[in-house]
């Protein structure tokens, strides 16, 4: 640690973990909008009066405005979605979001890159079954497969959960002294939440603990959570139920699920909300269900299973150079390689000639161009073949379709994003 390092509960996203991000993102947006969702982005920062309405706790003070972090896009996006009247829309709503998130955790804050999606005002189970199916498509599609677990439960609806509870308090009474002090704690505020705790005990005794779903749940609830693993078995998602699955925000409701590798890292979570909207301003509850990635441990897992990405930044060809009159002519014929779509690089620094030829050489260019002054001069350059390993001759007019040649007009790097913008008129 340096004294310059990061605040603890942040990180860096470095060259080589955005290659992985941005490969991800892709991915999700393909399976994203395949499947009717848009991209929604919210402030980073919200009123915290918003906050304290909907029971997310959070400490975030700035200055004399109370304004808090991101840490819940659901509730930022359905504030986002009635504020903008996007309820006279066409319901129900499919969004996702990626960004960072700013998490509590007990006394401590944490960073996440997400993958975020929501579906708003509608409350069928079918579209618990998509959240699914969209995370389980992409991690087969990205080298996944068999790599990961879905587990799921019904938390249901808060009268369920009240006599849930109080099962659960019978439950411990007599095991107090196996419970840890932190359990003793939310033994008190909320029982249900100390069936997710990882210590060893606590797991061995969790597992005979009582189940909402087979005992508690009322005739709406359990055909509810009855269609929802039914759409799960069409859509051929394999599963297991965890009466120990629970979460942590008062709002949620119904179904909630969970994808984890196989040393039980927690890949994705995912839930109902149909509470929270009561919560903070509407007298009626909007049904919503969301999803969130942890794309940290996505990128992990990719690495740790050795998935290679291909490498779009190829570069087919490198200018190197030594003083201004060299420079002067490889600067505008670096910028017309470009324009006629090869990958091109051009080292414009002035280090010695073998400081280029190893930068060169460690972004694995095809081909090299090294010009002095009396190749500047008479036009005429030095083209190193980095693969052959062999040296030509070339005139600096015939360079462009020299190199063209070599690599094949069809590898050449026709890719331009400012062409989506250009709509063609009749």
């Amino acid at each position: 640690m340096t004294l310059y390092s990061p605040i603890d509960w942040t990180f860096d996203l470095l060259p080589e973990h955005h290659k992985y991000l941005t490969f991800l993102k892709k991915v999700f947006r393909h399976e994203f909008r395949k499947s009717w969702f848009r991209r929604l982005s919210t402030p980073l920062l919200e009123k915290k009066d918003l906050i304290s309405k909907s029971m997310i706790w959070s400490d975030f003070i700035f200055n004399e405005w109370e304004f808090d972090l991101n840490q819940d896009p659901s509730l930022w996006n359905l504030r986002a979605y009635l504020e903008n009247n996007i309820c006279e829309e066409i319901q129900p709503v499919y969004y996702y979001y990626m960004h960072q998130l700013y998490k509590k955790h007990d006394n401590w804050i944490k960073a996440y890159e997400v993958i975020w999606a929501d579906i708003i005002w509608e409350n069928d189970p079918i579209l618990d079954a998509i959240q699914i199916y969209v995370t389980y498509t992409v991690l087969n599609k990205v080298g996944l497969k068999d790599k990961f677990t879905i587990s799921l439960n019904s938390i249901w609806v808060e009268k369920e959960k009240i006599k849930y509870r109080e099962e659960l308090i019978s439950y411990y009474e007599n095991k107090k002294h196996i419970l840890s002090e932190n359990s003793l704690k939310l033994l008190e505020l909320d029982p249900m939440h100390i069936l997710s705790s990882m210590e060893e005990d606590e797991i061995i005794l969790n597992n005979n603990a009582p189940s909402i779903s087979a005992k508690f749940l009322k005739k709406d609830s359990k055909a509810h959570y009855l269609k929802f693993k039914e759409y799960l078995d069409i859509l051929k998602i394999p599963y297991k139920e965890d009466h120990k699955l629970v979460w942590d925000k008062p709002y949620q409701t119904n179904s909630v699920w969970q994808f984890k590798s196989l040393d039980w890292r927690v890949i994705s979570n995912w839930a109902r909300y149909n509470a929270l909207s009561k919560n903070i301003w509407e007298t009626k509850e909007i049904p919503a269900t969301w999803f969130s990635v942890d794309t940290n441990i996505l990128i992990n897992l990719l690495l740790e299973n050795n998935i290679k990405l291909k490498n779009k930044d190829r570069i087919d060809l490198f200018f190197v150079q030594l003083w201004d009159e060299a420079k002067a002519v490889v600067l505008p014929l670096s910028l017309l390689a470009r324009e006629a779509w090869i990958n091109t690089v051009v080292s414009l620094w002035t280090p010695s000639m073998k400081e280029q030829m190893l930068k060169a050489n460690r972004v694995w260019s095809r081909y090299v161009v090294m010009v002095w002054i009396m190749e500047a001069r008479n036009g005429i350059f030095q083209v190193r073949d980095m693969e052959a390993w062999t040296q030509t001759e070339i005139k600096k007019e015939e360079l462009i379709p020299y190199i063209i040649d070599k690599i094949g007009k069809e590898n050449l790097d026709f890719y331009s994003p400012e062409r989506d913008l250009i709509i063609e008129q009749k």
